[in-house]
């Protein structure tokens, strides 16, 4: 029984202290000072918030394929430690995420490690190369139950392939997130385009690179009545767009990730290329434009992008560094350090955007809540007063490159639950499949 904590739990509304007893794989009661019973092993939780397990609708986990920059069991104990038991990595593997038998593989997989559900996402064109549509009714069909599709970091630029892939999603209800990037506008573009970029002699990526395509593609969805996820909003001319379809009755739904609600583009100026990433860091307006639309819920959730590089890739001139930061470890503690502690974002919404609305956007299959008598006990408990200085050594992925490497944060997962079992107990990633 988890005793004593702060139960927040979006999908009831619920905040208050409270108890949760489970039993196995499920919550059997929750409520004020319940009685101990016979077998129950207490875990005290006095001052700490127990809340859903978070979900990640975006991150990478670089197998099959990658594994120099992480896989899926050292993503898996990532993002254990930092509270989730629910992720959503990309397609952009090796071999591609566009088939069945890859998507049963990496789902295959992380039931194997154990430590987070991994519900993989398909690719929306064979090979990532935007002239075929994948086999997705396949993979919607498959044992991994693909419900949700995208190229990641490559657009679908042909329109007419975009518009077929969202009438094609639309016959079962999945989603489709396009990376939001016109590629003419963005050629050798290294930066935000701004005062920053003429200062710093990069050449810049102007904000309606992304705007464009997400103006096209929620044009789209409209019309087919689809529904269109839009991944990592960076600009507040998106976030206007965003808030208007959804105004129309659009069926669109958008994530913001930590780094953008945290960063902007002045971090440049070092040239560590750690500060890379796609779409880039914007300006100090955009940065409080994203945190007014988490606030106001025109941005539903908010996803890392976890994109773990390794050392000898990660670490070279500005030009020739790939973009990604790594993100799992550090994403409760970013938004309560800049959002919640200072009073922008009520901790209720603040949980829900890293729960409920995530689960919303896709089936997560039992995660993101309710805390509440039947319901899968997929939990994290989290001390709110814990107050960390992040080393990028010290993460648990097998890549360093955290832009917030040397910053101090508040908040820190303490213990994280997967249908009951302990993946992270004091502070400590359980091993593989063995109970903690």
């Amino acid at each position: 029984m988890l005793k004593g904590g702060r139960v927040v739990d979006p999908t009831r509304g619920h905040d208050d202290v409270a108890d949760v007893r489970l039993d196995g794989e499920r919550i059997v009661e929750v409520g004020p000072d319940l009685a101990d019973q016979a077998g129950d092993e207490v875990v005290d939780c006095a001052g700490l918030w127990v809340l859903p397990g978070l979900v990640d609708l975006h991150t990478h986990l670089r197998e099959p394929g990658f594994e120099d920059a992480e896989d899926i069991a050292t993503g898996s104990a990532a993002a254990a430690a930092g509270g989730y038991t629910a992720v959503a990595p990309m397609a952009n593997t090796l071999p591609v995420c566009d088939t069945a038998a890859v998507a049963e593989l990496v789902e295959r997989r992380g039931r194997d490690v154990g430590l987070v559900d991994v519900r993989p996402v398909g690719a929306i064109t064979v090979g990532l190369a935007g002239q075929r549509l994948a086999e997705m009714g396949e993979l919607y069909d498959s044992h991994a139950r693909v419900d949700f599709f995208s190229d990641d970091g490559i657009p679908v630029t042909d329109t007419l392939i975009m518009r077929r892939a969202l009438q094609y999603a639309a016959r079962f209800d999945a989603v489709v997130a396009n990376h939001s990037q016109d590629m003419d506008l963005t050629e050798d573009a290294q930066m935000n385009e701004g005062r920053m970029s003429a200062v710093l002699g990069l050449p810049g990526w102007p904000h309606e690179a992304e705007e464009v395509m997400i103006a096209r593609d929620l044009l789209l969805a409209a019309g087919l009545g689809a529904r269109l996820h839009v991944p990592h909003v960076s600009t507040a001319g998106s976030v206007e767009l965003i808030r208007l379809a959804k105004q129309r009755g659009v069926r669109v739904t958008a994530e913001v990730t930590p780094h953008h609600l945290h960063l902007d583009d002045t971090v440049v100026a070092t040239y560590d290329p750690v500060y890379k990433v796609n779409p880039p860091v914007r300006t100090r307006d955009d940065v409080l434009a994203l945190r007014a639309a988490l606030a106001d819920g025109t941005i539903d959730a908010v996803a890392t992008d976890h994109a773990p590089h390794p050392h000898e890739q990660k670490d070279q001139e500005w030009d020739h560094a790939p973009c990604g930061m790594l993100g799992l470890e550090t994403a409760l503690a970013v938004v309560v350090t800049d959002l919640v502690e200072p009073g922008d974002l009520p901790l209720l919404d603040a949980v829900a955007a890293f729960t409920t609305r995530p689960a919303g956007v896709r089936d997560m299959g039992g995660h993101g809540g309710p805390i509440a008598p039947d319901a899968p006990a997929n939990l994290v408990v989290v001390d709110p007063d814990a107050r960390w200085t992040v080393d990028g050594r010290a993460l648990h992925s097998r890549a360093h490159n955290t832009p917030f490497h040397g910053e101090t944060l508040t908040s820190r997962p303490v213990h994280t639950l997967l249908r009951g079992r302990f993946t992270l107990r004091d502070g400590v990633v359980a091993d593989p499949k063995v109970p903690a």
